[in-house]
């Protein structure tokens, strides 16, 4: 059971039964769960409030436009973004919903949703500032900036610090910002010692995360090693992995004698999500790539759909998007590898994943 709250429009489906157009309110999603909705995102529940309550018989809320109101809604929706790559690993654009096919444990799913635009995200950028770092840190920096100058102006970033510990960048009455300037403050202020809490660092981003109130969740990060100080295990992590439905891109920059590096762990963490590894050769790389990750956010086409199993029994659902057009040649499509589906109670591992972040 989802409670939904808010301040905006009511949007109606037209009568061709194509999907609503995005409304400009703002949205706030609260849940009774640790897991609010797999896969959710705060626009499409309120694109599909009217789809939801008409299935169910239930009138809509009555009042002026603009008030507030409360809609409870039981709706398994899953939300995808995807990318879509040509043969020679371009990304393609100018695709319909009829090219698309979703497959969850194999079965083949009615896609309820499809857009293909530019929305603003929540990203966090996780900066590796352990010592082995401090050579690469001014290439760090500039990369970051890169990706904010390429991003949509819309974005609210956050920067999440992690070496021995875990800090967030921005002051604490500024979880988030859109100004380049706060953003370079936030990324230079921490001096590169110590080791490396990697998973540390990624549990908080994901609880950053949950504060955000754009349309899509992204996590950037940036590391040269494996993990050597965490409270958190990778299992944790990966679990909130499977939970979230925040991208994760990675890049590793990593010191050929850097015993604790770990490309495999950065590689899971981005194929989980329908993120991509990146493993430069040198740091002054890293800009391009974050360029090029900018890009690929603010190409991706939204998906959704209620899977044909509607059961919440806390197991692992496979998903597997295809698409093909003529004349378009062979495309492939990257997007998260699946889910854990809710189960009620929490899970163990969900009620275990806690805690203590300073502001």
């Amino acid at each position: 059971m989802i409670e939904t709250t808010a301040s905006a429009r009511r949007v109606q489906e037209d009568a061709s039964g194509r999907p609503p157009r995005f409304f400009n309110g703002r949205m706030h999603m609260t849940a009774k769960s640790p897991i609010a909705l797999w896969g959710m995102t705060a626009f499409i529940v309120a694109i599909l409030m009217c789809q939801v309550a008409g299935a169910q018989n239930s009138e809509p809320p009555q009042g002026r436009p603009g008030d507030d109101y409360t809609l409870q809604l039981n709706a398994n929706m899953v939300v995808l973004s995807a990318t879509v790559l040509g043969h020679h690993n371009e990304l393609v654009s100018g695709l319909g919903k009829d090219n698309f096919q979703i497959y969850e444990d194999g079965v083949l799913q009615q896609i309820r949703y499809f857009s293909h635009e530019d929305i603003p995200v929540t990203v966090g950028i996780l900066v590796d500032n352990s010592g082995s770092m401090g050579p690469k840190r001014a290439d760090v920096i500039a990369a970051a900036m890169a990706f904010a100058r390429s991003s949509n102006p819309q974005d609210q970033m956050f920067v999440v610090n992690f070496n021995d510990r875990v800090s967030f960048g921005l002051p604490s009455n500024t979880p988030f910002t859109d100004r380049k300037d706060q953003l370079q403050l936030a990324l230079s202020q921490i001096r590169t010692i110590g080791q490396t809490a990697l998973y540390d660092g990624m549990v908080a981003g994901f609880d950053r995360l949950k504060q955000g109130d754009r349309d899509k969740k992204v996590l950037i990060l940036i590391s040269d090693g494996g993990d050597n100080a965490s409270k958190h295990s990778l299992a944790q992590v990966i679990e909130l992995a499977k939970q979230s439905a925040a991208i994760i891109y990675s890049i590793g920059i990593f010191d050929e004698q850097d015993g604790d590096r770990n490309p495999a762990v950065l590689n899971r963490f981005a194929k989980a999500t329908g993120g991509e590894a990146f493993f430069p050769e040198t740091s002054k790389e890293i800009a391009p790539i974050c360029e090029g990750i900018a890009r690929d956010i603010r190409n991706q086409y939204t998906l959704s759909y209620v899977p044909t199993i509607a059961r919440q029994d806390g197991s692992y659902r496979v998903i597997e998007v295809k698409a093909s057009a003529q004349g378009r040649g062979r495309l492939s499509v990257r997007t998260r590898a699946g889910y854990s589906v809710p189960s009620t109670p929490p899970t163990p591992v969900a009620r275990a994943i806690r805690h203590d972040i300073p502001n």
